[in-house]
């Protein structure tokens, strides 16, 4: 769930995974489960009913992810990549999972909006909170538990508008779809949403 949220839409959504932050105890394997899930995609034409990746947008999108790369690999971070079929003709980018890495990285900081990701090692629920609120970001969350309360008291802390557990990027018309910092202002959808749509009218009277 966590890489659909990453290669969905080729990563071209607004509350897409941007940033991956995994606990020191199942790190390792989580670099190992992240990396079967990124071999499984089959890249090509997005009409193709097997394809589960297609092409980005915009050309200058590519090179965009490139320079993430290049500024990743010379910051220490290692680089694994899909290994899979490669479109030689589009605007394809290949998929790739940036490990060992820090925020002084670009792909920790900015947004990517394509197939790739970078996951950084952590020690504790602190120190993931920490670094999830040092974003200038605040769109989404995730926190991925068995533990209702401990997700709930993670989500209390985080800067941001709609936070999920256990899963990503879906929306609930009931609730609000609000961003903080620099994910914007306003809302969409629910009650707050629907308020937004309608145009009210005041009576400022006074009694003489």
């Amino acid at each position: 769930n966590v890489m659909d949220g990453v290669f969905y839409n080729a990563g071209q959504s607004c509350c897409g995974v941007e940033r991956i932050y995994v606990h020191e105890k199942v790190y390792d394997q989580f670099i190992i489960g992240a990396n079967n899930e990124m071999e499984k995609l089959k890249m090509g034409d997005p009409f193709a009913k097997d394809t589960t990746l297609g092409p980005l947008a915009h050309e200058k999108s590519i090179q965009f992810l490139v320079n993430q790369k290049l500024d990743a690999i010379n910051k220490g971070a290692k680089i694994i990549e899909f290994s899979g079929d490669f479109p030689q003709k589009g605007n394809y980018m290949r998929p790739f999972i940036a490990i060992n890495c820090n925020l002084e990285m670009d792909i920790m900081t900015d947004e990517s909006f394509g197939p790739v990701i970078g996951i950084m090692k952590v020690y504790s629920d602190d120190e993931a909170i920490l670094l999830m609120n040092e974003s200038e970001f605040g769109l989404t969350a995730s926190v991925w538990t068995k533990d209702n309360n401990r997700a709930e008291m993670i989500a209390d802390k985080l800067e941001t508008g709609t936070v999920f557990q256990n899963r990503c990027d879906v929306l609930d018309p009931e609730l609000p779809w609000v961003g903080v910092k620099k994910s914007g202002f306003g809302a969409s959808l629910g009650e707050i949403g629907i308020q937004q749509l309608t145009r009210p009218k005041s009576y400022n009277f006074k009694q003489i």
